[in-house]
């Protein structure tokens, strides 16, 4: 059998090559500490949980077992619209502005399928989640990349698009606070951003995952908060990262309703929803006091905390992130590449980071260190780096 030709453009996935590294170097007796994925160390709160369980037992429901999209839960919808309203000022219809997703991941995918036929373009930040580019490969279009730099404070030049790019584009991508280099948005971005996009046609589609994960009194906004964005956006609200829920897999499109309509099509035929339970607790979430997503956030700064001092200690250039689980850092002399940094540091340290390379060309030069880990390990991460940092000389 030969797979599609399309499989011979992807290339592998950027955390799977990471995974088989820490494998080969767990066979040969090395204690890592991984500090490459972001996902959460935390328990998912209690009462979240507690939700959890009483609505599988709930012998009332009979439907409790079944197809979780042919028998949605309208509490989930109705949650994340409240939630919204009080959290952004921005008003949601519950049965045509959110979309129930099986974590954003699939929406991300599935909404190129929506919207992407061939030779249409995808405009995609570098660096930025690999979905973003293969969704649209997968549909048939391809990714007009937006290099994301320090100098423009990892904002795309939206005015620097050409105008051939922009007459093929059905999607824009943006992501804030961002994976990989933490950055935040304000909303006069987001609104050049929707203005480009009434001007051309385009749908922005925009990941907010780490929206709730923010430090210092800083409070991320939302692109829905910009007059005229629910006629071009739609945006990706995830509980994954704000109740320690990723392997929950629940999360809402949320926005522009015929948009949403077209993506909610896609999954008709590729889904059968979320588990009624598990939309029952995520409506607990949002619902319930939100002390527990402040305390969470709490523990991410105290760890940024951590690992900016530590490494700031040992000369690496980087910016105090506002928020997202992760730190961005410019890869240290004598250093060539991220990707010769990063195997130095597995190789001498037994500590795994992201090289940037794997977020694309315009990454290079930097590396991803994610705080979903015990301070602990943490602290011992950076103290096993400056140890390694001094027998480099740097």
């Amino acid at each position: 059998m030969k797979p599609a030709k399309r499989l011979e453009l992807v290339p592998p996935y950027l955390f799977a090559g990471i995974r088989q590294k820490i494998n080969a170097a767990r066979a040969r007796g090395v204690d890592v500490i991984s500090l490459g994925i972001a996902d959460p160390d935390q328990p998912t709160p209690d009462h979240i949980i507690d939700e959890l369980v009483r609505a599988i037992r709930d012998e009332s429901d009979p439907d409790r077992h079944r197809y979780g999209g042919d028998i949605p839960v309208p509490d989930f919808a109705e949650a994340v619209a409240s939630y919204y309203k009080k959290r952004f000022g921005v008003t949601l219809d519950p049965a045509k502005e959110v979309l129930t997703l099986i974590g954003s991941k699939e929406g991300i995918q599935h909404v190129a399928w929506a919207f992407i036929e061939p030779g249409d373009v995808a405009l995609v930040p570098e660096p930025g989640y690999p979905v973003y580019s293969m969704g649209a490969l997968f549909a048939g279009g391809w990714a007009h990349f937006l290099p994301l730099r320090k100098e423009n404070r990892w904002l795309p030049d939206l005015n620097a698009i050409p105008l051939s790019v922009l007459q093929r584009t059905k999607i824009l991508w943006l992501n804030y606070p961002n994976n990989p280099t933490a950055a935040t948005a304000t909303r006069e971005f987001f609104a050049q951003a929707v203005a480009l996009a009434h001007k051309h046609g385009f749908l922005i589609c925009h990941d907010a995952a780490l929206i709730d994960i923010t430090f210092d009194g800083y409070v991320a906004p939302s692109i829905l908060e910009v007059d005229g964005a629910k006629d071009v956006a739609i945006e990706f609200y995830s509980l994954s990262k704000p109740y320690n829920m990723t392997g929950w897999r629940i999360a809402a499109a949320v926005g522009n309703a015929s948009a949403l309509a077209a993506l909610g099509l896609v999954k008709e035929y590729t889904d059968s929803g979320v588990l009624r339970a598990i939309q029952f607790a995520g409506a607990k979430a949002l619902t319930a006091s939100q002390e527990c997503v402040r305390q969470i956030c709490a523990v991410y700064q105290r760890r940024r905390d951590i690992a900016y001092e530590g490494l700031r200690k040992v000369g690496i250039n980087l910016d105090k992130p506002k928020g997202s689980l992760y730190v961005w850092a410019e890869v240290p002399a004598p250093f060539k590449t991220s990707a010769e940094f990063a195997e130095a540091l597995l190789e001498k340290a037994g500590v795994v980071v992201t090289p940037g390379r794997g977020y694309g060309e315009a990454a290079e030069g930097y590396f991803r260190l994610s705080l979903t880990y015990p301070d602990a390990r943490l602290q011992e991460a950076m103290e096993r780096i400056a140890k390694a940092m001094s027998s480099w000389g740097s």
